[in-house]
């Protein structure tokens, strides 16, 4: 069972920069697909905004308009690891920020596999 831990939050500035990890342990993910999930301070759990969605590939990475320009996601080098570097923060930038694997490798299809979640909050 693949299980991903994500690593990286916690409080920042506005104008700062994170980058949050999605590790997976004793499995690569190369394979899969991966996106990451935002839920904002009194949003419920199915109205999480879908940040990024990066194929197996690599290709046709699709970013929310939210954060064009300010946010990156990539692979690590040792291909279990995926990151998401964030800059120029902003307030509305604060939730909790999740990450989340497909098995067919292609965003589109229901994610399978979900981290528990890290919180990134964005205030002066």
């Amino acid at each position: 069972q693949l299980r991903l831990v994500e690593s990286g939050g916690g409080l920042v500035q506005p104008g700062g920069s994170l980058r949050l990890s999605c590790a997976a342990s004793g499995y690569t993910l190369e394979y899969y697909a991966i996106g990451w999930f935002r839920q904002a301070p009194g949003k419920e759990r199915e109205e999480r905004e879908e940040v990024v969605c990066m194929n197996s590939s690599g290709e046709g990475t699709q970013y929310a308009d939210s954060v064009k320009g300010r946010f990156t996601i990539s692979r690590g080098s040792a291909k279990n690891t995926v990151y998401l570097q964030m800059n120029s923060l902003k307030p509305e930038d604060t939730a909790i920020y999740y990450c989340a694997a497909v098995s067919r490798g292609l965003c589109g299809y229901e994610f399978d596999y979900w981290g528990q979640g890290i919180e990134v909050t964005v205030s002066s």
